[in-house]
């Protein structure tokens, strides 16, 4: 019996297009600075993606601009610090953290903790490789409690 089968073949494709659909009415110097008007107010980058989605119909910034939105906000100096996946892992393990504390004996969650640092330092790893973050950079759980506030 077959039991590889090819399942989750739904799923929305990017457009082939290169340049911005006809029906965006935004030009590129309108999305930029749509872009640092919301970033200045701390909203993280893919929030910031699904806002220009839905309320500004662009649907998605390179095409318009040639650019991708944390390029935008790096050559503007607003980029995020560190990654905000490597971020979101990091607020994850905290909560866990907490979670742990209330419940010691808890080794499931236990087990799901490790697993997810073990995420962090492989992706960690990546972005050191490719220059996102310093070569010194390190995670710990401490640096998790004053990243995450």
């Amino acid at each position: 019996m077959r039991k590889s089968k090819i399942k989750g073949s739904s799923h929305s494709i990017r457009p082939i297009e290169s340049g911005a659909p006809k029906w965006v009415k935004s030009s590129a110097e309108e999305v930029e600075s749509i872009i640092l008007d919301v970033s200045k107010k701390g909203v993280s980058p893919s929030q910031i993606g699904v806002l220009l989605r839905d309320q500004y119909g662009v649907p998605l910034t390179k095409q318009v601009t040639n650019k991708k939105l944390v390029s935008i906000l790096a050559e503007k100096g607003m980029a995020p610090a560190i990654p905000e996946d490597l971020f979101n892992l990091i607020k994850h393990t905290r909560a866990i953290r907490a979670h742990m504390e209330e419940h010691p004996k808890d080794m499931g969650s236990k087990r799901g903790l490790q697993l997810l640092e073990s995420k962090i330092n492989r992706l960690a790893k990546y972005y050191k490789a490719n220059g996102k973050l310093p070569r010194d950079w390190k995670y710990s759980p401490e640096k998790a409690s004053i990243l995450v506030r």
